[in-house]
């Protein structure tokens, strides 16, 4: 697959999107064929992120990443804190440069790019992993990456029916109108573990600061875990990685999960000799779609360079 960017003759200069106008030059099936673009092509140079702790448990991101053409640093903040306070939880900016001449081409809405990137790659996941990928689908977390997978999995899947499990009444009832609004049928649930039994489709996309599923999947589950990106942050208890580990299958995001993946690292499991989506994508390594999979995903800038990349081509 060609990266569309390539046919460019030259960019134009400084444009600044909104989330609005980040979010419309990344729709979720262009994104997702996006990142599958890049894992496939290889070239992307990506760097270790680095991650700077703040005051009371938020952190400052600094991801950088370039291929042969543009260069992007994503500059972003998380303050968990602020959700109490009805403000944002990340905020910042992805700011895009012409590796030729050293020009800035954009700077994209940093939380719109986190938010469908992240969701995209889960997309990704699943058209590649999932063994049954028509749902219904579990959304654990209803925050923004929740409304981002919903939207994702409905576009690039075609999902007709969610249930919806959060720490509070009123997010789940806002992302159940959104799902309903999208033609979807949509219910709340208090007791996510009981819900597994009726979804093979899973997305974990809580803040991670504690265990949510423990329960043992259906054998045709597909579980996209994107909450914890830290050793110190969980979502899935031990034994249920384990269950996977043993019984299924366990695919990363990249290979910085060995040292990122939280649920895997607290399960005493040794992420190294997990494949990656990449080893998916390009066929050295295959989905085990006979068992349950769980997707690790703890987050990398290539796929901000690939939002970067898909934006940029219609600039």
């Amino acid at each position: 697959m060609q990266v569309l960017y390539q046919s460019l003759p030259y960019f134009r200069l400084n444009m600044i999107l909104n989330a609005s106008e980040t979010a419309a030059k990344l729709p979720y099936s262009a994104l997702a064929a996006e990142i599958s673009c890049l894992l496939e092509g290889g070239g992307a140079q990506v760097p270790e992120r680095i991650v700077q702790s703040l005051a009371a448990g938020a952190s400052l991101f600094v991801m950088p990443a370039c291929d042969e053409r543009i260069a992007i640093t994503k500059l972003i903040s998380l303050t968990p804190a602020n959700a109490a306070q009805a403000l944002p939880t990340i905020q910042g900016d992805v700011i895009v440069f012409d590796v030729k001449t050293g020009q800035r081409i954009a700077i994209l809405h940093g939380p719109t790019v986190t938010a469908r990137r992240t969701a995209a790659v889960s997309l990704l996941a699943a058209q590649k992993l999932a063994p049954n990928p028509s749902g219904p689908l579990l959304i654990v977390g209803a925050g923004v990456q929740g409304w981002a997978h919903l939207e994702a999995f409905a576009q690039g899947l075609g999902i007709q029916e969610v249930i919806i499990a959060s720490r509070t009444l009123e997010s789940s009832e806002r992302l159940a109108a959104h799902a309903r609004s999208l033609g979807l049928q949509a219910s709340i649930t208090h007791e996510p573990n009981v819900a597994l039994a009726h979804c093979p489709l899973v997305v974990t996309c809580t803040p991670a600061n504690g265990i949510v599923l423990s329960e043992l999947p259906r054998p045709d589950a597909f579980i996209a875990a994107v909450g914890a990106f830290k050793p110190s942050m969980v979502e899935l208890s031990p034994a249920l990685c384990q269950h996977f580990a043993t019984q299924g299958q366990i695919v990363v995001d990249t290979a910085d999960a060995g040292h990122e993946a939280g649920d895997l690292i607290q399960a005493g499991l040794d992420v190294s000799t997990f494949p990656t989506l990449a080893q998916i994508v390009r066929g050295e390594a295959s989905a085990k779609r006979t068992s349950p999979i769980l997707f690790k995903s703890c987050g990398w800038a290539g796929w901000d360079l690939a939002a970067a990349r898909l934006a940029v081509a219609s600039i």
